[in-house]
């Protein structure tokens, strides 16, 4: 089987080597965009090989964020041909058939898609269902001493003397280094 899946691969790769609808995501994992980008009928199939692949069916997963337009009943409809078709090539190579399938048929199995589809994603529907708290913000907890110093700092009516915060210039330029001759503006 190991065989077998390396020479589709192969041939994969080289069939759809220009078609930009078409992507390898890893060696057992392919994926092909149906229709035109953001159109609301356009989807994309994902087709994951298992271990015994092609002798069992693979994976098909149309569950990906590129789909969220699509509705649930065309997605049942296409996920079953796709089954149905899968069926029918087991023991040989199938990828490249289900993806034909598919745009064989992409007019009849999108028919039950609406043209346009008001995307509602559902963590929107799950915010709106949040009741909104507000939390009151934590008071900080501050010891009696703490409590003791901060009065002291102050003028007993809580406010701080004047210039309690200013900085003394002259140390300040001690500690950071005055300015340089060779740093002065040139005139």
């Amino acid at each position: 089987t190991k065989e077998l899946q390396e020479e589709e691969t192969e041939a994969l790769l080289s069939i759809y080597e220009s078609d930009k609808a078409f992507k390898q995501i890893n060696p057992t994992t392919y994926q092909y965009k149906y229709g035109e980008e953001d159109a609301s009928k356009s989807f994309l199939l994902e087709v994951v090989w298992t271990q015994e692949y092609p002798n069992e069916a693979p994976q098909i997963n149309l569950d990906t964020f590129y789909n969220r337009n699509l509705v649930v009943s065309v997605k049942e409809n296409i996920q079953r041909v796709l089954e149905e078709e899968a069926q029918q090539w087991l023991g040989c190579g199938m990828t490249y058939t289900l993806f034909e399938c598919l745009k064989e048929r992409i007019e009849e199995l999108t028919a039950a898609q609406p043209d346009s589809v008001k995307i509602v994603s559902e963590v929107t529907e799950e915010v709106e269902k949040l009741e909104l708290t507000t939390k009151a913000p934590k008071k900080e907890q501050l010891t009696k001493a703490q409590k003791r110093r901060q009065w002291e700092r102050t003028d007993h009516k809580g406010e701080h003397p004047r210039g309690w915060n200013w900085v003394d210039i002259i140390r300040h330029l001690s500690q950071t280094g005055g300015k340089s001759q060779d740093s002065a503006p040139l005139t």
